[in-house]
């Protein structure tokens, strides 16, 4: 059984998302259903059709977060430390080519959001830069062509 490495944020945040599937949506569309069924002949039933549908979803995303969450490697990232990039590091990186600066906190797959500064450990950015210390380079696979960034500092926070 694969581990799946993620913050102690991103780990209560898919279970704020499980909480609400089964305390709030779960109980909701059983609701829809029970009441589109009430309607008749349910093989023209659009109601219904769309609840089962959407119970479908609801049920395969509870079974999914039930799953990372029992795979969940919770790394507390207070305790990490040192110069090397790794799992939890916030990385400062200056493009060679254009001199601008990104900042970005390394997390589980589940936490990314570019925009937000977070990148997946498993990206090509991520990849790249991992083991890496400041004042090194590492290039970049990208769609446009390779690119070389510039660590230029390692912050565990």
């Amino acid at each position: 059984m694969e581990r799946i490495p993620m913050t102690a944020e991103g780990h209560a945040a898919l279970q704020a998302e499980l909480k609400v599937l089964k305390s709030v949506e779960r109980p909701s569309i059983i609701a829809a259903i029970s009441e589109a069924r009430s309607h008749g002949d349910l093989s023209e039933n659009a109601e219904y059709h769309a609840a089962k549908e959407k119970q479908s979803f609801i049920e395969g995303r509870i079974s999914e977060l039930d799953d990372k969450l029992a795979r969940a490697d919770v790394i507390d990232i207070s305790k990490l430390g040192g110069k090397k990039v790794r799992f939890g590091a916030t990385v400062t990186i200056i493009d060679v080519d254009t001199e601008e600066k990104f900042t970005y906190k390394i997390v589980g797959e589940d936490e990314a959001n570019v925009k937000g500064g977070k990148i997946s450990v498993t990206s090509p950015l991520a990849r790249a830069l991992i083991g890496k210390e400041a004042g090194e380079e590492a290039e970049v696979a990208a769609p446009s062509g390779a690119r070389a960034y510039e660590i230029s500092k390692v912050v565990y926070k």
